[in-house]
């Protein structure tokens, strides 16, 4: 059995990390760290997991995290960064859910991310953990950047048409839509049910951290410059991206679009591109690590549209560091992550 630690076991993506590693066949976690709960057992602050880890949250400082075989860092951004080189070099592989190594232009991390970079050697090396892209790199990294939610939803929207020169690279346009728990699990007036319940708020609309990171990987696909506006709103719900992606024609596509995305994605195990004529929704990916995709041309006219639905929690944080996860230690990719969505 493959030793795997959290660090950060507290909120959202830590919990959901330990839902999708409890009955994993060929590791186990030994470890959740946690400043403000150390010496409470796990399933005491989430009894969704009564049963399934005797485990108590420890102090960051107390856990031996070196002896494991790879050790998720499930924190707030700025904090792997500063920690995860200590156990990179002692051969530990890390899978970071935060941003601390998703952007590849230190100067651009530090402008969106307000900090200096406390570990820029170790950016050029981390792959990033997109496994439709990065399949064969993802198996040979020590450090991997977990991919953002809203990134997730909208880069895999898109990915099929990067380079085509009947698409319009200049002027993509992505509207997402978040369910509340994107926003974490600390206490904000905006998330509020009284706040957020029976409302939609567009944020973030002048510019959004997701937006550069977005643009790094089409750009590398397109081999060419992207125009992106990206605008993220907040819904009623607690699970939930859905990203709605315009992608004006110049020309009339070389491939019917439909069979253009079923060929591109026919192999992948978690991306499932619906019949043409489809409207995905949210639920139907809940709670598993689906992305569920459609594709329309309205009226026949020059725009593209692309629907694109994912669980934030999972395909768009820890169910994708577990397929990560998988890659690194060997593992079938689907291991512990061929859930059914949950319905209603």
């Amino acid at each position: 059995m493959k030793k795997i630690g959290i660090v950060g076991g507290t909120g959202y993506t830590g919990v959901e990390l330990m839902r999708l590693l409890a009955h994993h066949p060929e590791v186990e976690v030994v470890a959740m760290t946690s400043r403000g709960e150390a010496g409470r057992r796990v399933d005491d602050l989430y009894p969704s997991l009564r049963g399934h880890t005797d485990l108590q949250f420890t102090a960051p400082g107390e856990s031996d995290l070196s002896t494991c075989d790879l050790v998720f860092f499930a924190t707030p951004n700025g904090i792997a960064m500063q920690e995860a080189p200590a156990l990179l070099q002692q051969g530990v592989r890390v899978v970071d859910l935060a941003a601390d190594y998703r952007l590849k232009d230190l100067g651009l991390w530090s402008r969106w991310y307000g900090m200096s970079h406390a570990s820029p050697e170790w950016v050029e090396r981390a792959v990033y953990g997109l496994p439709e892209l990065y399949r064969d790199e993802i198996r040979d990294a020590q450090l991997v950047a977990n991919p953002g939610c809203h990134v997730t939803a909208t880069t895999l929207a898109v990915l099929p048409l990067m380079g085509m020169d009947w698409i319009n690279h200049g002027q993509i346009v992505a509207d997402t839509k978040s369910g509340a728990s994107g926003a974490g699990r600390s206490a904000a007036v905006h998330t509020l049910m009284a706040e957020a319940g029976e409302s939609v708020r567009t944020y973030a609309a002048a510019g959004h951290r997701h937006h550069p990171e977005i643009s790094q990987t089409l750009r590398v696909i397109a081999e060419r410059e992207i125009g992106l506006t990206f605008v993220p709103h907040l819904v009623p719900m607690v699970r939930g991206i859905e990203s709605t992606v315009y992608l004006p024609l110049v020309g009339e596509p070389s491939e019917l679009p439909q069979r253009l995305y079923e060929r591109y994605y026919a192999e992948e195990p978690f991306v499932d591109v619906m019949p043409a004529g489809s409207h995905p929704e949210t639920r139907s990916v809940r709670g598993n690590n689906l992305c569920r995709m459609a594709i329309h041309r309205p009226l026949g006219g020059s725009m593209l549209v692309v629907s694109s639905v994912i669980d934030n929690l999972v395909k768009g944080a820890a169910g994708q560091a577990v397929q990560n996860m998988n890659l690194m230690l060997g593992c079938p990719e689907a291991t512990a992550l061929e859930m059914i969505a949950l319905s209603p």
